[in-house]
This record gives C-alpha cells, structure tokens and sequence, in this order.
C-alpha cells in the first residue's frame, strides 16, 4: 500500500513551486491587474479569458466553469493525476525529497501509474539517443544528415535510434525496475509469443513531448527495406499519450508562440526540426493525425485570442495537401485568430526547402500572406464549370456561406467582391448582399460570421458564476447590496486580513445572508479566524481551503481569495466601510426582527419580558446610530 506523503512536505512542496509558472507551462498569462494574471481556462472552452491566477495566494480560479484550487490541484485537474502524483511531479522540479508515512518510500510501488510511464519513456528516449552514436544505427545517422541534420540538431530534438533486436528496450527497463505490465501499458513494449518485445526496432526515433516538456510518446521513421511496417509508427494511445491532443515541437515552441502570437503548423517531424533550425522557433506538428479541434484548444491558449495573432498551415503542394488544407479550414472558426496558408515553391516541404534554397526560404514561406479562406474559395470555385450560368451559381451557393464565416467584417465585404470578379458574376452587389445574409443568419443562430468567435457573455458582477451554476445554497443575487458588501468583506478577510482583523472575527456566521458566504466565514473562523493569516498569509488559506466542509464552500473559497478587490485604494477606510455595512446590516434585521416580536407580544404581555424586550430594541437602535455616525470607530 502506498504510503501517504508527510504533511510537511506537502506545503513544502506547495510554497516551493510559484502557481503561475506552473500554469504558464500551459497556458499563456496576462496581467489580469491587483496583482492576477488571466488566460483562456484549460478545463472548458471559452472565448474570452475567465481564468485567474493570484502568484501571492497560490490559487487559481476560473468564473465561468467555476474550477479552482492550488498549485497541487492545478497539476491534478490538467494532467488528471491524483494528489500524491502530482506531489511528487511537483517535488521532483522543486528538487524536494518527499517523505511517506506508514512504512516509508518504495520508489519502485508507491509511484503512482502517470508518473511511473512518464519515467519509463524519459529513460527510453535517453536510451534511443544513446543508441544512435552505435554502428548499427549508421543508416539513422545517414538518414538525418542527407536531410540537413547534422549531431547537435539531433541532441537538440532528443532523435534516437532503436536497435534492431527483438528486445533490448524491454530488458533494459526491466533492469531499471518496470514491470511487464508497466511496459505493455506504456507502449514501449508489445505482447510477442514469449512475453513482451520492443514494439519499436531498428527505426529512427522522435521524442515526443507533453506541452509541460515530458516524453509521452514516440514517433518511429522506418529505415530499412526490409522492415514491413508503415513509413512512420506511433506510440499506441495509452493513459499518458493521445495523439489528438499533442502537439510535436510544443514544448520548444510554447514560450515563442506566446510571446510572438503566432504559430506555425507544418505536416511532419523533420518540418519541424527544420524550421526551427531555420529560425521558426513557433513550428510545431501533429503526430499521425489530422489537425483537429483539440490541437486547436492548446494553441488557444497559448495565443490568448488577441486579435493579431495568426496561425500558418504548411502543406504539401499535392493533392493530399490541398485535402489537408479544406479539412484544416472546417476548423478555422475555432480560432479568433488569423489563419493562413504557405504552399513551398514546387510543393516542397520545410525541410525539402531548407536543403534546396537554405534558411531564408524556410522564413520566407512562414510569413503569412495567402488567407486560408482564399485558399477554400479558391479550391471549390475550381471544381465548376465557370462558363455556364448553371456553374456559377452553384459555384456562388458552395462558396458564399465560406465568405460569410469570414471573421473581419471589412475583410468580408472585399473578398465578397472578389468572389463576384472570381466566379465572372457581373452585380457584384448581389454577391455582397447574398454573403452578408449568410453572415447575418449565422449569427442569428450563434454559429460565428461577424468578427471573431460570438463574444462570451460578460461575467455577472464580481465575476460569480449564475445561479445555477452554484452549487449548494440559494443563488447569490449580486444585484443586492447586502450580496456584494458581505462578498467583499470576505474577499478583504481572505486577501488582506491585516485591514480587517481583529474586528472580523467577531462577526458571526449570521451576519452573513447568503448561505455560501456564511460557510465561508464559518471556515475562516474555523481556521483560527482572520488575525491568523497576518503573519502567514499562504498558510492562512490553506488552513481556511481545509476547513471548508465541502468542494463547493472550497471552490468559493478559492474563488473569493483570487476575485479583485473592487477598489481602486485597498486600505483601513475601505475595509471599515465593508465591515461597518455588514455589520449594520445584520443589526437592523435585527431590529427588525425585535420590533416584530413586541407587535406580537401587545400591551398583555408580561411586564417584564415586554421590558427587556424592549430595552434590546433600545440598545440596538442606539449601536445602529453610532455605526452610522461613527463608522468603524463603533465598531
């Protein structure tokens, strides 16, 4: 049985690793202001960035899908790990010796299954590249340098060669301490008549890395003649690698596309190698798949949707590229950004291209020029007899609704009118009206065809998700006063308790309306109170996360402790008028509450109970005026 990690290390290891340099390993961040950064979600699609980051907490939270947490549950949720993997990913970048509990650590049996697959293919692919200074693997040698590769490219990329025996992978993970059962599920290794065998032999072999920068899988180039398999071989889908969701080259090009907003799409490994070796250090490919919707969902996140990024297709000239390049534009409007495509003099490759004519070529081809949408137009007008009305209008039919999914407006109307001179249609304003339709109706029906993706509807105020959204409790009406000063009186206790204690905790749970927000105060209370997180202000709210009774108060609590404060000036004056609000709020229900129970009692009612009924009354109408007269000073 796995042991459970020391607590200790646990927070060791959550204080030693900053949240935001995790998450930006997946996502592009932005300053989100107060000292957040903001991106596009990982966990649901979204148009405009809901996620936040606070560095000074460790949280994360989204507003729209509503998932938060720390840094340990960030690792857990994108990489699906559980907490004690996570941990341990976590420790091994932090240089942290974890300790177990209940028997100590047995590296070998309390890994969990992630990261013991994880492990197996880093040491595979540092076992390739040391196979490929070996005679044997001359021909793979032979291969890279013909193509312009020369020792350091291949270093560079991590390119290994797997020995032509039956097993030489498999006995040596065996020496490392993998079980059988490990290596079938990793991939590396297959069932043979005698138990496992290589499942790559004699091949040339491409790493391929996870967008956090961990070997997932392998691409394997045939070599040989006599090797019966196809021309390039893929890992297997297994628990750590889905081809539909990995991008080759993303761990080198993830920095580059963030920053220049740009990213280019080439059809293979060697592509890839050559364009970075060319100075296109934003060139990544997929693995053995066509470029589909979730491929698209990384680089989302990376580009950030801002309106100037842009997204270049290479293909080949033929007409498999040609087919790539349609297939690639059924998925352009998933993008809010800019989509082109480069097609190499002569049908060439990026990497044909790089041997014949040299880096500059390779530059040249990755700027973008041809829009993807020309590219369409012009691939279905060419299917129709032009010269006959019959061909135009059909030709008009198939082409109109491409033009309408047009994201600029502008851009629209003009390619519009060319398609009216393309298809040889003399009332250009007939083309432009019939697109504009098209546009009009797709956004009638919330498919897209006006500027970008359709908006996302605007967070609710003070970012909370909708009624229905919440989880437990009656939905929180933010158009209500009471809502949003209890709201941020809780997000001062949580981000800035030195403004609001020791006053805060002596309010009660009952001084908070909605029932969320008084779990919440109950879990701060339950944590040793405000005046706890002063000194340690980390520590303070992992204390509060765990003593929150459920996921939904936790979630709320992740979601209050990263939330902006909305004041420009976070100060003593703007907490005193927050903790006075809430305070005299909760006083005048409670009057409210007495002047109901004497109307009840009337003028029969014993005399001394009517007394100190009415004595409450009196002392409470009192507090009520000096909270209004004196503010926090009554307090």
């Amino acid at each position: 049985m796995a042991g459970r990690i020391n607590d200790d290390d646990v927070k060791a290891v959550r204080d030693a690793v900053p949240i935001d340099s995790v998450v930006s390993e997946y996502l592009q961040l932005r300053n989100a202001g107060g000292g957040n950064l903001k991106g596009l979600c990982p966990f649901h699609d979204e148009k405009s960035p809901s996620f936040q980051v606070s560095p000074s907490k460790g949280l994360f939270h989204c507003f729209g899908c509503q998932e938060g947490g720390d840094t340990i549950t960030f690792v857990m949720k994108v990489d699906h790990l559980s907490f004690s993997e996570a941990v341990e990913r976590l420790a091994a970048q932090a240089g942290i010796t974890l300790r177990y509990e209940e028997g100590g650590y047995n590296p070998a049996h309390q890994r969990g299954e992630r990261i013991r697959l994880v492990e197996a293919h880093r040491i595979a692919a540092r076992y390739y590249a040391e196979q490929l200074d070996g005679a044997e693997a001359e021909i793979g040698r032979k291969f890279l340098a013909e193509r312009g590769f020369d020792q350091a490219a291949a270093q560079h990329f991590g390119v290994g060669y797997s020995p032509a025996g039956w097993d030489h992978l498999t006995r040596f993970l065996r020496g490392k301490g993998f079980s059988d059962k490990e290596l079938l599920l990793s991939g590396l290794s297959q069932e043979g008549r005698r138990g496992p065998i290589d499942r790559f032999r004699g091949r040339l072999m491409w790493p391929i890395r996870d967008i956090s920068g961990d070997v997932v899988g392998f691409g394997a180039r045939k070599l040989r003649d006599d090797d019966n398999g196809p021309k390039y071989l893929n890992t297997p889908e297994t628990a750590i690698y889905r081809k539909s969701q990995v991008l080759y080259g993303i761990d080198l090009a993830k920095k580059e596309i963030a920053k220049s907003s740009r990213a280019v799409v080439v059809e293979g490994y060697t592509d890839v190698m050559a364009c970075h070796l060319a100075g296109v250090t934003t060139a990544i490919a997929t693995c053995g798949t066509a470029f589909g919707g979730d491929h698209i969902k990384i680089l989302r996140r990376l580009l950030m949707d801002n309106g100037s990024a842009k997204v270049i297709f290479t293909f080949d000239g033929d007409a498999a590229g040609q087919k790539a390049a349609l297939r690639a534009f059924e998925d352009d409007q998933k993008f809010a950004a800019e989509t082109f495509i480069a097609v190499a003099p002569d049908g060439m490759d990026p990497c044909d291209l790089r041997l014949a004519k040299g880096d500059e070529a390779v530059r040249e081809l990755a700027e973008p020029r041809n829009q993807l949408f020309e590219f369409a137009i012009r691939q279905i007008v060419k299917t129709y007899d032009l010269e006959t009305p019959v061909g135009r209008a059909a030709a008009l039919d198939e082409a109109a609704p491409i033009v309408a999914r047009i994201k600029n407006s502008a851009s629209q109307h003009e390619v519009a009118v060319q398609l009216a001179g393309l298809l040889g249609i003399l009332d250009t304003q007939f083309v432009v009206r019939r697109v504009a339709q098209l546009a009009r109706w797709a956004r009638e029906r919330g498919n897209g065809g006006g500027r970008g993706p359709a908006p996302a509807h605007p967070s609710p105020p003070y970012g909370t998700a909708p009624p229905a959204a919440r989880p437990g409790g009656p939905a929180l009406h933010l158009r209500s006063p009471a809502h949003r000063t209890e709201r941020e009186l809780l997000k001062l206790a949580l981000q800035h308790p030195e403004l609001v204690s020791p006053a805060f905790d002596a309010y009660g749970a009952d001084e908070f309306t909605a029932p969320p927000y008084a779990a919440v105060r109950q879990a701060i209370a339950d944590a040793g109170g405000a005046e706890f997180g002063v000194p340690d202000p980390p520590g303070y709210l992992a204390r509060v996360r765990e003593a929150a009774p459920d996921d939904s108060v936790r979630a709320m609590v992740t979601e209050l402790a990263v939330e902006s404060v909305h004041s420009r000036t976070v100060d003593e004056s703007y907490a005193g008028v927050q903790l006075v609000q809430v305070r005299l709020r909760a006083v005048d229900r409670r009057i409210r509450e007495v002047q109901g129970t004497l109307a009840r009692l009337g003028a029969q009612a014993d005399a001394q109970q009517l007394a100190a009924v009415q004595n409450e009354l009196w002392v409470l109408q009192q507090y009520a005026q000096s909270l209004r007269n004196r503010g926090a000073d009554a307090l």
